[in-house]
């Protein structure tokens, strides 16, 4: 009676049925993780002024 009990556990644990979807769900919160950092990065005040005075120097025509 434990024997086909035991078999079919060995078959559970051994089985690889929803692990590419585990691994897509662990690639998208990484991703969404980076893309919350890259935000607050980018959308901070020094990186702001920075890209400011940037194009301001390109476009404006003093050398």
């Amino acid at each position: 009676m434990m024997r086909p009990l035991m078999r079919r556990i060995r078959a559970l644990l051994a089985s690889d049925d929803g692990s590419a979807t585990a691994e897509y769900a662990l690639v998208t919160v990484a991703a969404a993780v980076f893309a919350i950092a890259l935000y607050s990065i980018v959308s901070g005040q020094s990186i702001a002024s920075a890209l400011e005075g940037l194009i301001d120097r390109a476009l404006s025509l003093r050398p």
